[in-house]
Formats: structure tokens, C-alpha cells, sequence
């Protein structure tokens, strides 16, 4: 019996040290329904997050974002990523993959959910939650990749696409 609790217990602490996951908010100085459809449509997801993309809004529709659009298919960027589901003005989801730089972790895809909550007439908090890590070494750079990505760069422009207008792609901005 003892040993069972033993056994029990290290793959309990096993199992809790792989769970991790990104987690970012942001306060946008726009209405939540302006902030939703810059995450939610092409013509919006344009202006901060990637210089092309192509999104269906739909259960299992393409959520993907080309960060590298004359690159060879395959590694452009966020390419065979899917809507999971969505609210109107309340909460978007959708799978992510991982840069070609890490081919084995990129064969996967973890989740991606955000959240937008109304904070006033012309003040949307966005929460962003990226779980699903493996373990491993690329795992842990691709862990790394993301944070910075997500924290440094995507809701920091998505911030300032409400406050000084559409990134410039030819010159995006440097805000970290």
C-alpha cells in the first residue's frame, strides 16, 4: 500500500510540473466589440497581430497568421491552425502551432483561448491564455518562443493598434 501511494505521488508531482501554461491581459483603449474584431476578422487581425492571415470564423475554421508570407508553404507562420469556438464580444479559441524553427513541437498544436472583457464604454480587458505544452527541451523553447511573443509583442501591438493606429509592417513598431 505504501509503495502505491508513492508511485501515486511522484506522478501526481510529475504530472503538475508539466502543466503550465502563458497567461496575458492587456487593457485596450477601445470598445470590446472593436477589440473582438480585431482578433476575429482578417481586415482586423491585419492591424496588429501578422501582415497577412486568413481567418474563418467558425467551428474548426482556418485561424492562421503569415508572419512570412513569401516564405514556402508550410513556413509562413501559424499555418494549419483552426477556430475551436468562440463567443461574439466575449471569447475567442483557437489551435497554435509552433514556429519551423522547432519542426518536432510544430507538428503539434496547443490551445490558445482570449478572453474580452468590457470595462466601460471605451476600455476592453483582453486576457489571453496559451496551454497544452508537452515536455522536452523544444517544448521548452517553443514555451519560451511564446511567452515572449505573446507578452512582448502581440498584446502590446494590439494595444498599440488602438492608441496610434494599424502597425506599419514595412516598420512595425518596437514596443518591449
Amino acid at each position: 500500500m505504501f509503495t502505491i501511494i508513492i508511485v501515486v505521488l511522484l506522478a501526481t508531482l510529475s504530472f503538475t510540473q508539466q502543466e503550465r501554461s502563458i497567461v496575458g491581459e492587456v487593457s485596450v483603449p477601445a470598445p470590446v466589440a472593436e477589440v473582438y474584431n480585431a482578433w476575429t476578422t482578417e481586415d482586423g487581425a491585419k492591424t496588429f497581430f501578422a501582415p497577412d492571415c486568413k481567418i474563418v470564423l467558425k467551428a474548426y475554421g482556418e485561424y492562421e497568421m503569415y508572419f512570412l508570407a513569401d516564405a514556402e508553404p508550410g513556413s509562413r507562420g501559424g499555418e494549419g491552425c483552426k477556430v475551436l469556438g468562440f463567443e461574439k464580444n466575449k471569447m475567442l479559441s483557437f489551435t497554435w502551432n509552433a514556429p519551423p524553427s522547432l519542426p518536432d513541437v510544430r507538428k503539434h498544436f496547443t490551445h490558445v483561448t482570449v478572453y474580452f472583457l468590457s470595462v466601460g464604454d471605451s476600455v476592453t480587458k483582453v486576457k489571453l491564455i496559451h496551454d497544452g505544452w508537452g515536455a522536452g527541451d523544444e517544448w521548452d523553447k517553443a514555451f519560451n518562443y511564446f511567452s515572449a511573443a505573446w507578452l512582448k509583442i502581440v498584446l502590446p501591438r494590439l494595444k498599440y493598434r488602438f492608441e496610434h493606429g494599424p502597425v506599419n509592417w514595412d516598420n512595425p513598431p518596437k514596443l518591449n
